[in-house]
């Protein structure tokens, strides 16, 4: 059996790489000292950053005080509406009061009569009211005379209720109202008096003025007044003096 001999692998020595090599690990060496001992110059240079607790307290306790001002600014401006609000609801409460006082004033002065002229029959008022889940109306009229006038008044009262219907202009008569038998409501006093009826309305009809006209019998007078449908709405009744 033949004997193995080793195996030699002949490398070329450079003296001078070696030399840069050793060189080079020198620099770096040097230049990961030089980064060391510049970091550690900064660290210690700088302050440290954090919270000055004075300066904490100082903004704590400004944003405090800006919050008690916002509250008070918020609580003052609830208090404005809620005045504000009291103030107008009282408003339209005595515009209300004043204008029922009006109608009061303008309905005794054509009772007692201001003046020598004894006025005949009026129409002071009329006051609509819808019947519930129907398409009929309770309607009420205040009729007048001047107390001036000794004798008593009597006669019909008859209704014309004007409107639209299918987009067009429609008048319905008293007929057309509460049937071709009916030949009014009627009325007898001295002073003045509130007569009451139903009226129907047909379906679609959209009213929006009612007129009332009251013819006394025995020559006593003829008198006719318009109202607006919403007005009439918003009227109060005045009770029987007959």
């Amino acid at each position: 059996m033949a004997r193995a001999f080793p195996q030699f692998v002949l490398q070329h020595h450079d003296p001078r790489a070696a030399r840069r090599r050793l060189l080079l690990l020198i620099v770096l060496w040097l230049v990961s000292l030089a980064l060391a001992a510049l970091a550690a110059w900064y660290f210690t240079q700088t302050p440290r950053s954090g919270p000055d607790p004075a300066e904490f307290e100082r903004q704590r306790g400004e944003n405090e005080t800006l919050k008690q001002r916002v509250a008070v600014l918020e609580r003052a401006d609830q208090v404005d509406k809620v005045a504000s609000s009291d103030l107008q609801q009282t408003l339209r409460e005595r515009e209300e009061e004043i204008a029922g006082l009006r109608t009061d004033l303008a309905f005794y002065s054509r009772l007692v009569g201001g003046g020598a002229r004894r006025e005949g029959l009026a129409v002071h008022s009329v006051h609509v009211a819808p019947v519930k889940d129907s398409r009929a109306w309770n309607v009420v009229v205040t009729l007048t005379q001047n107390m001036k006038r000794s004798q008593s008044s009597e006669g019909r009262v008859q209704l014309t209720v004007e409107g639209v219907s299918d987009g067009k202009l429609k008048s319905l008569s008293w007929n057309d109202l509460a049937g071709a038998n009916n030949d009014g409501l009627g009325f007898s006093f001295k002073y003045f008096q509130r007569v009451s009826g139903t009226v129907l309305l047909p379906d679609g009809f959209s009213p929006n003025r009612i007129k009332v006209v009251a013819e006394a019998t025995g020559g006593g007078g003829r008198v006719e007044q318009g109202f607006a449908w919403n007005e009439a709405q918003a009227a109060e009744e005045i009770s029987n003096v007959q």
